[in-house]
């Protein structure tokens, strides 16, 4: 019975430190603000052509540079890949 305890607590600690390990590699991402919100509709609304709400990669590569840097300014970058 005792044995049977220590291993349970055993692997119970071993399993909370590796969740624990796996959060802290996750970038956590913060909420866009409503400036960011409102940028992001504003520049939406302009390039998306065939009006789906979402940007296209064709639409993407139509936004003209001074909307991009007002982007870049706002913290609205393009997204990082995730390195494998």
């Amino acid at each position: 019975m005792l044995r049977a305890l220590i291993l349970a607590v055993g692997l119970t600690s071993v399993m909370a430190l590796a969740a624990r390990a796996d959060d802290e590699q996750k970038p956590k991402r913060e909420k866009p603000t409503a400036e960011q919100k409102a940028l992001r509709k504003e520049i939406t609304e302009k390039y998306d052509k065939d009006k789906d709400g979402k940007l296209s990669p064709d639409e993407r590569k139509g936004i003209s540079a001074e909307d991009k840097e007002k982007m870049q300014k706002a913290g609205l970058g393009p997204r990082k890949k995730k390195k494998e």
